[in-house]
């Protein structure tokens, strides 16, 4: 029998979790083969809480073990699997990259992921009830700002936390490329802001986010296009 640390990677994820994108962006920028298993954690039967008594995804089966927290999962492959490194070597450039996470994965999606996407799509997927519209356009409402803070950091900066790309780039593309499934970014705001996203959208690292479906709900026209 295969034993537990020479098993095949693998990823409890949700499609349109941007948090299972960071990480997915991450594995695929390290050419790191993984299994995709879709986690279902609101349907009976569902085995997270045993892979992550936090009750979160996602969780990834590596190793002989299993990690858990997006950010804390992305920095454990940098440092197992330097090359192509992502996250800076000094300690200033690498407080910015976590700052930046955080920006995204707390506020941004506290602001506006979390709540649009519970509207516009998990109500629906997970028979829930309807969407709130006041609540969608105030997480439409607030995005605008983080866009117009973006556009403030790539005007010095080649990409979000300096000179070279890193998982802070990876965390703000996961959240952007859920709201863009759904056609819900105003991409006119920034051609800064577009460019950026352009760019990180083409990398090979980003093909199979962009492939992923969700049963009844189809994505926006432009969403796997490069040039849009």
């Amino acid at each position: 029998m295969r034993s537990a640390a020479t098993q095949p990677a693998r990823l409890y994820h949700t499609p349109l979790s941007p948090f299972s994108r960071k990480v997915r962006l991450v594995l695929a920028e390290k050419r790191i083969e993984v299994e995709l298993a879709e986690e279902r954690y609101w349907e009976q039967g569902s085995e997270l809480f045993r892979r992550n008594p936090a009750g979160k995804i996602p969780v990834l089966r590596l190793d002989g073990m299993l990690l858990a927290e997006s950010q804390a999962i992305c920095e454990y492959l940098d440092e197992t699997v330097p090359v192509p490194p992502l996250m800076p070597d000094g300690a200033a450039g690498r407080y910015e990259v976590r700052r930046l996470c955080a920006w995204f994965d707390d506020k941004f999606n506290s602001e506006v992921t979390k709540p649009v996407l519970t509207e516009r799509v998990w109500k629906k997927v997970q028979k829930s009830g309807y969407p709130d519209s006041r609540v969608v356009k105030a997480g439409l409402a607030a995005v605008k700002a983080h866009i117009d803070y973006m556009h403030s950091l790539l005007e010095e900066r080649r990409w979000l936390a300096g000179p070279t790309i890193s998982i802070a780039d990876f965390a703000a593309a996961a959240h952007f490329s859920c709201l863009d499934y759904i056609s819900d970014v105003d991409w006119d705001r920034s051609d800064l802001v577009r460019q950026w996203y352009a760019t990180i959208k083409s990398r090979p690292a980003f093909r199979n986010v962009l492939a992923d479906q969700l049963p009844g709900l189809h994505p926006a026209s432009h969403y796997a296009l490069l040039d849009f």
